[in-house]
């Protein structure tokens, strides 16, 4: 049972992180335009992820992000497991709305894709957490733009180019041409957005400051009454 407001902000933040992960998994697959550009629909979540990685590090430090992570990289691999089933499954004839091979369209990612999401999820977290950490130790509570945009940066970079790496420019798939115009396509627009929501950092700093405080100020009162 949750103890402290402390704890319930964790769970919140943590259920956030994992729901926007899985689900940017689940729907990378679907290749989206923006003007001349094409991207994964999967960008569209990650920012969520950036905005509560940031908020977990900064009230409950790198173990808290790293701890989370590896769960949230489980669960994505559990994810694919059970999806790897359900299209083994035949669907029943003439009553499922959706038939096998419609499923397997929409989920039947490779294995090279799979790996590539998992390997670029955990070392962009522990890249993302290591900056953060840093910017904070030079900055203290200062500048939080600064160690949420500053890790955002540096670790996008290397999970953009890692997820095509793996799934599409090794198998020989891409070309070297078309592997750095979508890495660098996808991560320009993480980038955008990610700098876009960066007054919701500041809002989920005072609204999780605003509750905490609310607990500390009653304990306080509590000890002194005793």
């Amino acid at each position: 049972m949750l103890k402290t407001k402390k704890e319930i902000v964790y769970l919140i933040l943590a259920g956030i992180f994992i729901t926007n992960a899985i689900t940017a998994e689940l729907i990378g697959g679907k290749l989206i335009e923006i003007g001349p550009f094409v991207l994964s629909m999967g960008i569209l979540p990650w920012p969520i992820v950036f905005i509560t990685t940031d908020l977990i590090n900064e009230y409950f430090g790198k173990q808290g992000v790293k701890r989370l992570s590896y769960i949230t990289a489980g669960l994505i691999f559990y994810c694919f497991i059970i999806l790897f089933f359900s299209m083994e499954i035949p669907e029943a004839k003439g009553i499922s709305p959706v038939s096998n091979e419609q499923f397997k369209a929409v989920f039947g990612q490779s294995n090279l894709i799979i790996i590539g999401s998992i390997v670029a999820f955990l070392a962009a977290q522990f890249l993302d957490v290591t900056v953060f950490s840093y910017f904070k130790k030079k900055t203290g509570n200062r500048m939080i733009w600064l160690r949420s945009t500053g890790s955002t940066v540096i670790s996008q970079l290397i999970d953009s180019f890692i997820v095509g790496g793996i799934a599409f420019y090794l198998p020989g798939i891409w070309t070297t041409k078309q592997y750095v115009e979508f890495s660098l396509t996808g991560y320009a627009f993480k980038l955008i957005i990610a700098v876009c929501l960066t007054p919701l950092i500041y809002l989920g700093h005072f609204l999780i400051e605003k509750y905490i405080h609310n607990e500390e100020d009653e304990e306080i009162i509590r000890i002194g009454h005793d």
